[in-house]
């Protein structure tokens, strides 16, 4: 018998994207993702044979296209921090791109759905080592001040990625004049705005050293 198309399964797994982080790796149901793509249930066995190898398919395929950037950003020629600050950069820009699918994975992965968990322990070391070695080539240049390895990884962790899925989240919520959500987009959830904790960041690291050139 002829293999179906293969445009079954690309429209599957963008139906899988878009309905994730609504429905998580346990409330994703193959009924909901084949009338999303508008295929027949059948062809979501057929192509992908489970619903857990489905899953994977989809998280790591998202996952490989920001890593695949950050590779690059990482190895271009350059000074450490330079290429550090390209790197983080394209993290916050994946983040204000997929926030909440990266959050319902940390949610799922912290509830012990094993999909979850097994996709951010193969994953999550990959893009860390890429910062982490260029924290480590930074010193060795004597670009930074004293401080401990974890303590810059989770300093910079925190500038640029704690704000974007914190806000993004507040954003839905009902908040009234406080906190208008209007400028909290522009304030912190902006392109300008991820460029701009990036570099405060940096420079707080080398303070010792003067200002990022």
């Amino acid at each position: 018998m002829p293999r179906p198309s293969l445009n079954a399964d690309i429209a599957m797994l963008a139906s899988g994207r878009a309905l994730f982080a609504e429905h998580g790796c346990v409330g994703l149901s193959v009924r909901a993702v084949a009338e999303h793509a508008g295929v027949n249930p059948g062809l979501f066995h057929y192509h992908f044979g489970s619903k857990d190898q489905f899953l994977r398919t989809v998280l790591q395929s998202l996952y490989e296209e920001m890593f695949e950037q950050l590779s690059g950003a990482a190895h271009v020629a350059g000074a450490p921090l330079q290429r550090l600050r390209g790197v983080l950069i394209l993290i916050g820009q994946f983040l204000l791109e997929h926030g909440p699918q990266v959050g319902r994975i940390w949610s799922d992965a912290g509830n012990g759905v094993p999909v979850a968990v097994a996709f951010v322990q193969n994953n999550a070391p990959r893009h860390l080592d890429l910062v982490t070695g260029l924290l480590e080539e930074a010193d060795q240049a004597g670009e930074l001040a004293p401080l401990a390895p974890m303590q810059r990884m989770a300093f910079l962790m925190g500038a640029v990625a704690a704000p974007i899925l914190v806000v993004g989240r507040l954003t839905g919520l009902p908040l009234g004049g406080a906190l208008p959500a209007g400028q909290l987009v522009s304030d912190v959830l902006s392109s300008e705005a991820i460029e701009a904790r990036v570099d405060l960041a940096l420079m707080a690291l080398r303070i010792q050293k003067g200002t990022i050139q």
